[in-house]
C-alpha cells in the first residue's frame, strides 16, 4: 500500500513537473515536426552524424537567441515585431517581410506536416484494417480533415495554458519516444564524436541540408513568438531567472531529442548503405533492424512531432500580425478566427492533391533562413537600446553570442543561395 502511495506521489510530481514547462515548449513545438524529423532522418541515414555540429550550434544560438527575446520582453514590456516597428528605422517595411516570409515558410511547412502526419495515422489503421488499402487517397484525405478539424477546434479555446498543456503532451510523448528508441539502435560513441567536428559532405544536397538544419532549429518564428508567450505565461520583469532556465532546458531538449533521431537513423541505416528521403520509407528499412516495437516508437514519436508543430504553425499568422498591430494577442478576436482557419485550408493543399510534402519542407526550411540575419539583427539594435531596456546593460558575452549568430546566419544564407542555385 505505501509503495502504491510512493509511485502515485512520483508520478505526481514527474506530471507536474512537465506541466510546469513554460513558453519554451512552444520552442520545441515550433522546431521538431516532421520536417525536422525528416531532416535528421535524412541527413543520419546519408551522412550518418557528419552533420551533429551544426545541429549543436543552431540549439546553442537558439538557446541565446530565446533568452535575448524573451529578457527584452519582460524588461520593456513590449513585443518583438511591435518594437521594431516603433524603435528601429524602416521597422515598419522589416516586420511586414518578416510576417509574409516567416508566415509563408510555416505555412508551406504545414502542408507537409498535416500530409504526413495523416499517412502516418493511416498507416497505423492500415496494419488493423488491411481492406483500407483501395482507398489510400480518400483515408488519408479523410484523416488529415479530421485532424486539422480538431486542431481548430481546439485553437477556439483559447487559452494559453490550454495551448500549452497540449503541446505538454505531444512533446512528451515525442522526446520519450525518440530517445527510448536510441537507447536500441545507436552509432558508435566516436562516430557522435566525429560529427562535433565541423564539415560539409562534399556530395549533391550537402549544402542544402546544412541550410535545412539551420532553417528547422534557428527559426526566426521561435524567437518571434518568444515575448507573446512570455506574457501570455503571466511573467513580468521578476521572472528574469526562469525565463533564463526555459530557454536553456528548451534548447537542451530541441539538441537531445533531434540528435537522437539522427543517431538512430545512422546507427539503422547509415552503414547499411540504405539513405531514407521520406518518414515513411522507414517502415521498410528500420524494421528488420530494429524491430516492430523500436518501429512502433519511432512512428508514435513522429506523429507526435508532427501533432506538436500543427499547433504553433497554426498559431504563428495571427500571432506576428497581433505582435505587430499592438503587442496583444486576442486569441477570440475575429480576426484570429479567420486567419487560423485560412491555414487550415491551406494544410489541406498536400492531402487534396495526394503530394508528397517531404521535398517542399526541405525547401521551405531552406527559405527560413534568409529571415534570420534579420531577426538576429534587428534584437541587438533593441536590448541595447538603453532607453527601451529602461537602463538594464546587455552584458558583453550576450552581443558576443549574438554577433557570432548573425555571422552564422550570414554564412548560412549565402549557403542557402548556393544550395537553391544548384536545386533549381
Amino acid at each position: 500500500m505505501g509503495e502504491t502511495k510512493k509511485s502515485k506521489s512520483i508520478f505526481k510530481r514527474l506530471l507536474a513537473l512537465i506541466l510546469a514547462f513554460g513558453p519554451g515548449i512552444f520552442a520545441i513545438g515550433y522546431t521538431i515536426g516532421t520536417g525536422s524529423v525528416t531532416s535528421m532522418i535524412v541527413a543520419g541515414s546519408t551522412y550518418g552524424m557528419q552533420l551533429l555540429w551544426v545541429l549543436l550550434i543552431s540549439c546553442i544560438f537558439s538557446g541565446l537567441l530565446m533568452y535575448a527575446y524573451g529578457n527584452y520582453a519582460l524588461i520593456s514590456g513590449e513585443t518583438a515585431l511591435y518594437s521594431f516597428k516603433r524603435h528601429i528605422k524602416g521597422g515598419r517595411l522589416i516586420a511586414i517581410l518578416i510576417i509574409i516570409g516567416i508566415s509563408f515558410g510555416q505555412w508551406n511547412s504545414l502542408m507537409g506536416i498535416l500530409g504526413i502526419s495523416a499517412t502516418i495515422i493511416y498507416e497505423i489503421f492500415l496494419i488493423y484494417f488491411p481492406q483500407l488499402e483501395g482507398v489510400r487517397y480518400e483515408s488519408v484525405l479523410l484523416i488529415a480533415v479530421v485532424v486539422i478539424a480538431i486542431m481548430y477546434a481546439l485553437l477556439l479555446v483559447g487559452k494559453y495554458t490550454f495551448f500549452e498543456k497540449i503541446l505538454v503532451i505531444f512533446v512528451t510523448i515525442m522526446g520519450l519516444s525518440f530517445i527510448i528508441s536510441l537507447f536500441m539502435v545507436h552509432p558508435l560513441p566516436e562516430e557522435v564524436i566525429r560529427g562535433l567536428v565541423p564539415s560539409i559532405p562534399d556530395v549533391k544536397g550537402g549544402k542544402m541540408m546544412v541550410a535545412a538544419f539551420v532553417g528547422t532549429t534557428m527559426a526566426a518564428a521561435t524567437f518571434l513568438s518568444r515575448p507573446l508567450f512570455v506574457k501570455g505565461k503571466g511573467w513580468n520583469i521578476n521572472n528574469l531567472d526562469q525565463q533564463k532556465k526555459d530557454a536553456i532546458i528548451a534548447a537542451i531538449l530541441v539538441f537531445i531529442i533531434s540528435g537522437s533521431v539522427m543517431a538512430v537513423a545512422s546507427g539503422a541505416l547509415f552503414h547499411q548503405g540504405q539513405p531514407v528521403t521520406r518518414v515513411l520509407d522507414m517502415v521498410n528499412t528500420l524494421e528488420p533492424i530494429a524491430g516492430k516495437f523500436a518501429l512502433t516508437l519511432f512512428f508514435f514519436g513522429t506523429l507526435s512531432a508532427g501533432l506538436s508543430s500543427i499547433f504553433p504553425c497554426l498559431l504563428i499568422a495571427p500571432i506576428l500580425l497581433a505582435d505587430y498591430q499592438s503587442g496583444e494577442l486576442d486569441t477570440n478576436s475575429r480576426q484570429f478566427r479567420i486567419i487560423t482557419a485560412i491555414a487550415c485550408l491551406f494544410a489541406l493543399i498536400v492531402p487534396v492533391f495526394g503530394a508528397n510534402p517531404i521535398e517542399m519542407q526541405i525547401l521551405s526550411q531552406v527559405f527560413n533562413v534568409f529571415v534570420l540575419p534579420v531577426v538576429i539583427f534587428g534584437i541587438l539594435l533593441l536590448i541595447n537600446n538603453r532607453k527601451i531596456m529602461k537602463n538594464h546593460k546587455t552584458s558583453i558575452w550576450i552581443n558576443l553570442g549574438l554577433g557570432a549568430s548573425l555571422l552564422f546566419s550570414c554564412i548560412i544564407s549565402y549557403n542557402g543561395v548556393l544550395a537553391l542555385l544548384t536545386y533549381f
